[in-house]
């Protein structure tokens, strides 16, 4: 009976390998809820719906956009982090996964336990703009201007706590320069009032900005990207610009919660893999201002830990809070 428990045990192992691979080749049964913690409309729900259609495609059943704005995402995330492990919930999520730890003292989810990473599908660098009137060019001819009369200029940006928010904490950190930022209800309104001259620096994410600095409507100072962005590759990144470690983006990450099967999560990704390399998704998601990334789960995880140390210690040396 001794020697038979080693064999047992490896059937035992076999049958649940079996099983889960079984479940993997069934899976989906029915349609799938992709929560977007965010209103309809912003980025990561128009980047939510082309995967839910690639998605669609790809598995055969229905991949439907649940909405569940609030709290900086926090309740969507939340709502995603409670759900059955089956891979029948998925979420899309923005940077906001790994700026919240460190922002609020309390969130519905722990950004390591809570969830399983499938991928980061697309990520956007941020933009610093300034309007045409403002005599500079490059980085530090601007950073020169707010040195001799930092209270004269303010940074707009879309929140507190975005990550255009924090890409300006932190070069007001690293510079030790005092310009006042000024957050906005969303990209829209930030770039607004850079455009209208009623604020004079603007950080923001890249699709909403985009359009006005090729129209002239704003100039692009430098991007927060690892490198230049193929829709304003005349612009140059922060590295180029002489200020390095200024890296920050927009995520956007697929997740399934915590306990659903590496085959499960395995299939997923074989889809976004596939997806990625589509023409008209290319073009969608690069339209959008949108860098296409298909990261692997490993590496995903590995990003998600860094940030939220990173973005974490941002917060921390800026002063921020949030109620």
């Amino acid at each position: 009976m001794t020697r038979l428990k080693p064999l047992i045990g490896t059937l035992a192992a076999v049958a649940a390998l079996g099983s889960l691979t079984a479940a993997a080749q069934d899976f989906p049964t029915r349609p799938v809820r992709l929560i977007v913690p965010f209103a309809a409309g912003g980025p990561t729900d128009v980047i939510a719906r082309v995967v839910a259609q690639k998605l669609t495609e790809g598995l055969g059943h229905q991949v439907v956009v649940d909405n569940r704005a609030g709290a900086g995402g926090n309740i969507g995330m939340g709502l995603a982090a409670g759900a059955p492990a089956d891979g029948h919930t998925l979420i899309m999520v923005s940077s906001s996964f790994v700026v919240n730890p460190g922002l609020y003292k309390s969130i519905p989810y722990d950004p390591y336990k809570s969830f399983v990473p499938i991928s980061n599908v697309a990520a956007s660098p941020n933009v610093f703009t300034v309007h045409p009137s403002i005599p500079a060019k490059t980085m530090k001819e601007l950073l020169t201007l707010v040195t001799a009369d930092p209270k004269k200029f303010s940074v707009a940006t879309p929140g507190i706590g975005t990550t255009p928010d924090l890409a300006a904490q932190l070069l007001k950190v690293t510079t030790k320069l005092d310009f006042i930022n000024v957050p906005f209800g969303g990209a829209g309104p930030a770039v607004g009032a850079v455009v209208a001259n009623q604020v004079q620096i603007g950080c923001t994410a890249l699709p909403p900005t985009t359009p006005h600095i090729k129209a002239g409507r704003l100039r692009g100072i430098a991007v927060t990207g690892a490198k230049r962005s193929a829709t304003i590759d005349f612009v140059p990144t922060m590295a180029e610009a002489g200020f390095k470690g200024q890296e920050s983006d927009t995520l956007q990450g697929l997740l399934a919660p915590a306990g659903t099967s590496k085959a499960i999560v395995s299939k997923l990704h074989a889809q976004v893999a596939k997806m990625i390399t589509a023409p008209d998704f290319k073009e969608r998601v690069e339209g959008l201002g949108f860098d296409i990334i298909g990261s692997s789960p490993a590496d995903f995880a590995a990003q998600v830990k860094v940030e939220v140390e990173k973005w974490t210690k941002v917060v921390q040396a800026a002063g921020i809070k949030v109620n």
